[in-house]
């Protein structure tokens, strides 16, 4: 492709050097640059790409893109944008021949459920017998190659790049989660949705949009700029749910677990082995379980429909679906006691996950097993403390991925949100492997021990270091007979 078609995808100007250059890649990364990349000098939160674009140059980059004019380059073809972020989303888009357009992409947004919501979707749409993409936070699919994610939502190249592959492939739909941050930083810029799925807003990623009303901001803004050929779909029994759609051109469609709503679900029975629902007055049995995610698996039914999907069938396919790996899953010993294991790491998903268990243990004693992320939000530590006190009847408290912060430090931090009362049954142990260990070991018979934070994660991020961690395989190690 030629650097002129790019430069006009992303309405660039100041033109410098021979427009007919050949551009083979794109990049924001200088160490990644060859004769033939395209460098967009980004300005990170760490670093400034700018600085970097005599490295670029020395590495071979062909044409360059820059947003500080102090930057100009004179010894190779450029060009300025305003918006840095988002030229490297459109050029991406553009490079690879917006390959949206050729999918039915659905973006899922909120706080929890993302994750759950948009692999559902990928599997049963699958199973009807589509091809189908997912871009998730666990991993990203092709049809069924896989590929491994570092982040919620992708960079742009990337993100482009495996839609491009999906259309190749022949795939009809993608799912795709998409992040407040990702959002602010113009990732999804560009993109062509065919529907957008707005789960719930609670208290999260405060670390980096500081204030919840930005952080709800971040999150309306891929709702408003769907287009009007999309679909809305909003759950009104969030209290934001119906500010996220006020301004979209987007059709809207609501969906409730307690209202009046154009798709509904009641949870009839529950249990470890699943739940039954009532989706829009049909009956259906499923293998998930807890209120979030009977919200979840609405939202999974109430998109399909609105994609053309017969109601029916994705009845039957959602009561087959088992759940998505680290959210409820389970092991049983062969003492009764029962270990599940959560990705929960915000207050909402911890009250969620542990309401749910409360529930369905009845008299059998709860424990539950948690910490809070290094060099995150550090307001929510306090919170969940709170809601472990409030449902469970044993708490250990340990490190979760510490990162650059002492874990000790962040343990204290968790520990100021305890009562006198809620202390007495707290353990605090740093160490997380020994914690879950000492929980799992100290349970009496029929003891529901819930380890939540790490879900499907198998490291732990300790310092800058990426620790191999598998909480499955610790537990099998630990609970009798499995």
């Amino acid at each position: 492709m030629e650097f002129k078609e790019i430069i006009k995808a992303v309405a660039a100007e100041n033109v410098k050097g021979d427009t007919g250059t050949e551009i083979s890649m794109i990049t924001d990364d200088s160490r990644k640059c060859v004769p033939g990349a395209l460098f967009i000098a980004v300005k990170g939160f760490e670093t400034d790409g700018h600085a970097y674009i005599g490295r670029a140059i020395e590495n071979g980059a062909s044409a360059i893109i820059y947003e500080d004019p102090a930057y100009c380059p004179e010894n190779v073809p450029s060009a300025m944008t305003g918006d840095a972020r988002r030229a490297i989303a459109l050029a991406a888009d553009c490079f690879y021949g917006h390959p949206s357009s050729k999918l039915k992409l659905v973006g899922i947004t909120g706080t929890n459920g993302k994750t759950t919501t948009a692999t559902m979707l990928y599997r049963t749409f699958t199973a009807m017998g589509y091809g189908c993409g997912l871009l998730s936070t666990i991993a990203n699919y092709v049809g069924e190659k896989e590929y491994q994610t570092l982040n919620t939502t992708s960079d742009p190249v990337t993100i482009n790049s495996l839609l491009a592959e999906m259309a190749a492939a022949g795939c009809t739909y993608c799912f795709m989660e998409v992040s407040s941050v990702g959002v602010q930083q113009e990732r999804t810029a560009g993109l062509s949705f065919a529907g957008g799925i707005f789960s719930n807003l609670t208290h999260d990623h405060l670390d980096y949009h500081k204030t919840f009303a930005e952080y709800l901001r971040c999150k309306k803004m891929f709702f408003d700029s769907l287009p009007k050929t999309a679909f809305a779909l909003t759950n009104i029994d969030d209290r934001n749910g119906r500010i996220m759609v006020q301004n979209t051109k987007a059709r809207t469609i609501t969906y409730s677990c307690r209202n009046a709503a154009d798709h509904t679900c009641r949870i009839m029975e529950e249990s470890f082995d699943g739940m039954l629902l009532r989706i829009d007055g049909r009956e259906v049995w499923c293998r998930l379980i807890g209120g979030h995610n009977a919200y979840n698996l609405l939202a999974v039914y109430s998109a399909a429909v609105l994609l053309g999907a017969d109601p029916e069938e994705t009845l039957r396919i959602i009561s087959g679906l088992k759940p998505v790996p680290g959210r409820l899953e389970y092991m049983r010993g062969s003492n009764g006691t029962t270990v599940v294991i959560d990705y929960a790491h915000t207050p909402d998903a911890l009250e969620n996950i542990l309401r749910t268990l409360k529930d369905i243990s009845r008299k059998h004693e709860l424990i539950t097993l948690f910490g809070c992320g290094g060099d995150r939000d550090r307001s929510k530590r306090p919170e969940m403390a709170e809601v472990a006190e409030k449902y469970s009847d044993r708490i250990f408290v340990t490190s979760d991925n510490p990162r650059t912060e002492d874990p000790e430090m962040i343990i204290a931090e968790i520990k100021a949100g305890f009562s006198p009362d809620g202390l007495k049954k707290t353990i605090f142990i740093t160490d997380r492997e020994t914690a879950i260990r000492t929980a799992i070991m100290t349970a009496p018979p029929g003891a529901v021990v819930l380890l939540a934070g790490k879900g499907h994660e198998t490291y732990q991020i300790i310092g800058h270091e990426k620790r191999d961690f598998n909480e499955f395989e610790i537990v099998k190690n630990v609970l009798p007979s499995v």
